[in-house]
């Protein structure tokens, strides 16, 4: 059976660095950047799953008609990681060299073609873990990481999303250039985002 990769869209933070705006529901290309970065994830072709918090109805409103599984974290206060441990335990009937994609949802630069090549790498060497960098060498995001290693990476607590998981196993890290700022741009903050826009960003 072809190894198989499931994206994990990590849509759970608290968004508390943007003073009173929620960052996943501001608009990219004029719609919500959870929900484009949702379309992308599903524009590779591969299941795709959601982590949100329960009482986030807005974001849940953003992504309600995409065919994806919504993963609830009613602890995500406790850090990334609940996301990331929920996720996993989220995924049915996984196969024995299937791999996880972490995808964050503030980065809109990702497109479906670069997530759609690291999941053929992974699947032509699904033993190795594929993550996307810049073209100077700098590691980002996304990471595609192995069945074998998911009982590490559920054991991940606090703010972590997979960090210590991926430095053990530098051996079998593959980094691939990604174009621009793809795998490095994050939108985290009111200043981040006028960057981004070019324009001062409304706050709520």
């Amino acid at each position: 059976m072809r190894p198989n990769v499931h994206i994990l869209v990590l849509a759970a933070g608290s968004s508390s660095r943007m003073r009173g705006a929620d960052k996943l529901l501001q608009p990219v290309k004029g719609r919500p950047i959870l929900r484009l970065v949702v379309e992308t994830a599903l524009a590779s072709g591969a299941p795709v799953l959601v982590t949100l918090p329960p009482a986030a109805k807005s974001r849940r409103e953003a992504v309600a008609d995409l065919p994806v599984q919504v993963v609830d974290i009613p602890d995500a206060a406790q850090g990334m990681s609940r996301s990331i441990v929920r996720g996993l335990h989220a995924i049915r009937e996984p196969g024995p060299e299937d791999g996880i994609m972490i995808l964050p949802a503030d980065m809109p630069g990702f497109s479906a073609k670069a997530l759609a090549d690291l999941i053929s790498r992974f699947r032509a060497e699904p033993e190795l873990i594929w993550r996307g960098g810049s073209t100077d060498g700098t590691p980002g995001h996304p990471a595609i990481i192995p069945r074998d290693l998911w009982p590490e990476l559920a054991a991940i607590t606090g703010d972590e999303g997979g960090r210590s998981v991926l430095q053990r196993h530098m051996d079998r890290l593959r980094l691939v250039p990604l174009p621009g700022q793809m795998a490095t741009l994050d939108l985290d903050t009111p200043e981040d985002w006028t960057a981004f826009l070019g324009r001062p960003l409304p706050l709520a």
